[in-house]
């Protein structure tokens, strides 16, 4: 049985981002339920990996399961994403002073701030691509920062973020390019003071551009 054990933990892996990838994709929308039965067979494995990637999907906050019924794909309410907002800028903005703090090496920095360049000059990414890109950046900064709990604080942070705006906000890409290339910039330049103030103006354009986007839908 033990050495059945890692393939499963491979399946499991396998279809915890698969399923990810629909809900962050919107293929998957809030409320959906995922029954292990019905998931098993679209994805084409067994019901165990399926159970194991909703289970690490309710830790990740973007499954629910309320009174023991089916899991169900979490809503994000506009009320709790600008309170996640709120907390990110909070957070972020002090793991880029202490990124900015640290004798790191730069050249994690400067290959997202490379391929940021590519692509204000070359073909825009995907929602997807630059959504990971995202992350990686946001990641990379409070790792840099030096705390653990910080970085799986802003990745759940983050990836919250995501599932609510899924890339809907299109006029976002270009400002947010060069909000990232001055944060990149601040922190390779060991400049605390700097890379704070890039990030909280970073988070609060996101937060802004979510409000406007919003009051055109209704």
């Amino acid at each position: 049985m033990n050495q059945d054990r890692p393939v499963v933990q491979t399946l499991g892996h396998s279809v915890h981002e698969r399923l990810r990838g629909m809900i962050l994709a919107g293929e998957l929308p809030s409320g959906t339920p995922l029954q292990e039965k019905v998931f098993a067979e679209r994805l084409g494995v067994s019901r165990t990996p399926v159970r194991e990637a909703v289970a690490k999907l309710t830790s990740e906050g973007l499954v629910t399961r309320s009174g023991g019924g089916v899991p169900t794909v979490s809503r994000i309410s506009v009320s709790e994403i600008m309170e996640i907002l709120h907390v990110r800028r909070l957070l972020e903005s002090e793991t880029a002073r202490q990124a900015a703090g640290v004798n790191a090496s730069p050249e994690p920095f400067l290959a997202l701030r490379g391929r940021l360049t590519q692509y204000l000059q070359g073909a825009r990414p995907s929602v997807t691509e630059y959504a990971d890109f995202d992350e990686s950046l946001h990641c990379l900064v409070a790792k840099t920062a030096g705390s653990s709990l910080l970085t799986e604080l802003v990745k759940g942070l983050k990836l919250k973020t995501r599932m609510f705006d899924k890339g809907s906000i299109p006029e976002r890409f270009e400002p947010g390019c060069h909000e990232h290339i001055e944060i990149i910039d601040a922190i390779l330049a060991r400049d605390p003071e700097r890379a704070e103030l890039a990030m909280r103006t970073h988070i609060e354009n996101a937060r802004s551009a979510i409000l406007n986007h919003l009051s055109r839908l209704f």
